[in-house]
């Protein structure tokens, strides 16, 4: 190793903007040990696996269909 480096000429990393940002989410006790054991059985960690998992619905602009009770329970 060099005992001093010169980074006058350096610049910032253009991909910054795209690493993933900490966040706090409350996740039900069922859903995070079903996100868990999958990840175990394909070997990745299970948080990469949740990003992978939201990034797909992002892209393919996937959104949830929100029901509250049946038709029939309107009747």
């Amino acid at each position: 190793m060099r005992d001093h480096y010169d980074f006058s000429q350096a610049r910032r990393n253009p991909y910054a903007r795209r690493l993933k940002k900490q966040v706090t989410i409350r996740l039900d006790e069922d859903t995070l040990g079903y996100f868990k054991e999958l990840a175990a059985r394909i070997e990745i960690p299970y948080q990469t696996l949740i990003n992978m998992y939201l990034r797909d619905c992002a892209l393919s602009h996937r959104e949830l269909r929100l029901s509250w009770g049946s038709e029939d329970d309107a009747a």
